[in-house]
Formats: structure tokens, C-alpha cells, sequence
């Protein structure tokens, strides 16, 4: 397995190790990264199915129920997890994945967490590039989670041929808000918790405003723990099969924008950045906008 060919033949023939093997090289940007991207032929069938949201809105339990769905109906299925970077210190807050621990030993499951490596916006051009290799495991579904802050939840739609929101009753107070962002990204829309208080109402709120957008948009009650709904929420995303064909290349436009964004980038690493500005902080005269002309490319 020391070449880029044998390595994609192993990741195509199933093998998790390999798989692994195979994402690190790329999260990394190791030697032979560029190689193995440039060679990827990926399975157009293949769904990328983007579930984002606010915190507290039971994503995980949601992707979890969704797997245990999939996994009864002998799908393969791959799931990257996508966690906040640390503007502090750096590091990533990943998360344990105990939901997802009774998926660790099946087959058909292959979990994988990111970090988003303080992306603006907390979608990194890695994660592009990570879902592409697991196109070339034959996964039927690619589940992508995103840490629900910031323009990350907007970003999605760019990644994933289906996008998700999922929403929980107590956001009515924040509907106003939520319009301004998720309203128009979502192909579905899950009120999740639908057990409690003020679900139906505010599933019947939402799907008043959903009336604006140009296309039909569904909205699902689901109660993830408990598995309710979730059947009626995979039926959907089966039939749409990521046939939109005028969709498409608004979806590689965003996705070849963040990689022109990244390769740009690429010379400027944050941590050497933040040296550099504790010093200049100690000029009487620093100024943002000189110090960050000098990062500048043509």
C-alpha cells in the first residue's frame, strides 16, 4: 500500500484502515495527498446528505438514528462529524461520539471527526476534500455533521447535495434569525423533539414561512431518540437521489471556490501568525492592514 494507486484500490475494495490511511494523508496535506485527490474517480450516486443546526438541536441523535435506519436496511455508510477549532488555543473541541459507539464495529459504518481548523466560517476546504475520498469507498450515504455556529450551518449547502436543518420547538423565540440564514439553505427541514411542548405550533410556523421559497420544501417532526420519524425522513432523501442537475454546479462552484480559497492560503499558517502579531502588538504604531498587506498574493 505504498503507492496512490494501491491506496485507492484498498480504500474501493473496503478497507477501513486503508480509508483512514487515506483521510489522514489528505487532512494532513502529507506527501502523496495531491496525488491520491488528483486520481479520485468518485461514484456520482453516492448521496452527501449535510445535517446542520443550531446547538442543542440533537443532530447527533439524529445521524445515530438515521445510521441504526440504514444500517437495518444493509447501507453503507460513512459519517464525518465536523467539530468547532479553538481560536484560544488552537485545538479542537472533538467530541466523543458516545451516541454513535454501538455503530464502531459494523462493517457497513465508517465515523470519522474533523476539526475545522478555524475555517471562516468553520467549513474548511480539508473537509471537501475528505468527502471526496470517501466517494471512492462506495458508501450509499455520506452523512456530513457540521458544528452548528457561525456560517458553517450556511456553508453546508455548498458541500452536501442535500442539506438538512434540524431545529428544536424552543428556536421559535429565535425564528426571526433563523430565517436570515437556514431558511434558505435547507432542502428539509426536521423539527427534532417533537415530543415537547410547542412542536406542533412551531412546525406549523415554519412551514408558513417556508411558503416563500420558490421550491417545496418538506418539514419533519422527528423524535430521534425514540426513533420516530426517522423512517419518513430517509424515504425522502432516497427519492431525491441528487438529481437536480441545475443544482450541481452551483454545488462544485462553492466547493472549487473554497479550494482556490485554500490553495491560496495555504503559505499563511495561523499558529507562526499569531507570533507574529504578538510582537507587532508591541509597536506604539501597529496597524492591522500594513501587517496583512505583506501576506498578500497575486
Amino acid at each position: 500500500m505504498n503507492t496512490k494507486g494501491q491506496l485507492s484500490e484498498s480504500v474501493k475494495g473496503g478497507d477501513f484502515l486503508a480509508l483512514a490511511r487515506a483521510l489522514t494523508l489528505v487532512e494532513n496535506d502529507l506527501e502523496g495527498s495531491r496525488e491520491l485527490l488528483t486520481d479520485i474517480h468518485t461514484d456520482p450516486n453516492t448521496i452527501i446528505l449535510g445535517v446542520t443546526g443550531p446547538p442543542g438541536a440533537g443532530k447527533s441523535t439524529l445521524v445515530n438514528a438515521m445510521v441504526t435506519r440504514l444500517v437495518d436496511q444493509n447501507k453503507k455508510i460513512a459519517v464525518l462529524a465536523v467539530d468547532p477549532t479553538s481560536p484560544f488555543n488552537l485545538g479542537s473541541l472533538l467530541g466523543d461520539r458516545i451516541r454513535m459507539s454501538c455503530h464502531f464495529n459494523n462493517p457497513n459504518v465508517f465515523i470519522r471527526s474533523i476539526a475545522t481548523r478555524g475555517a471562516v466560517g468553520g467549513l474548511s476546504a480539508k473537509i471537501i476534500e475528505m468527502v471526496d475520498v470517501l466517494r471512492l469507498g462506495g458508501f450509499d450515504y455520506i452523512i456530513v455533521e457540521t458544528v452548528g455556529v457561525g456560517q458553517s450551518e450556511i456553508e453546508i449547502a455548498g458541500l452536501a447535495d442535500l442539506t438538512i436543518v434540524v431545529l428544536v420547538p424552543e428556536a421559535g423565540d429565535e425564528i426571526q434569525h433563523i430565517k436570515s440564514g437556514l431558511m434558505e439553505i435547507g432542502n428539509a427541514f426536521v423539527v427534532n423533539k417533537a415530543d415537547r411542548d410547542g412542536a406542533q405550533a412551531f412546525a406549523a410556523n415554519l412551514i408558513k414561512m417556508l411558503h416563500q421559497r420558490s421550491v417545496s420544501v418538506p418539514v419533519f417532526k422527528t423524535v430521534a431518540d425514540k426513533h420516530e420519524g426517522i423512517n419518513e425522513l430517509l424515504e425522502w432523501t432516497a427519492l431525491q437521489r441528487a438529481e437536480d442537475n441545475e443544482r450541481k454546479p452551483h454545488l462544485y462552484a462553492e466547493k472549487a471556490f473554497r479550494l482556490i480559497q485554500n490553495y491560496k492560503m495555504k503559505h499563511v499558517n495561523k499558529a507562526d501568525l499569531l507570533r507574529q502579531i504578538k510582537e507587532e502588538l508591541k509597536k506604539e504604531d501597529f496597524n492591522l492592514y500594513i501587517f496583512v498587506q505583506k501576506f498578500e498574493t497575486d
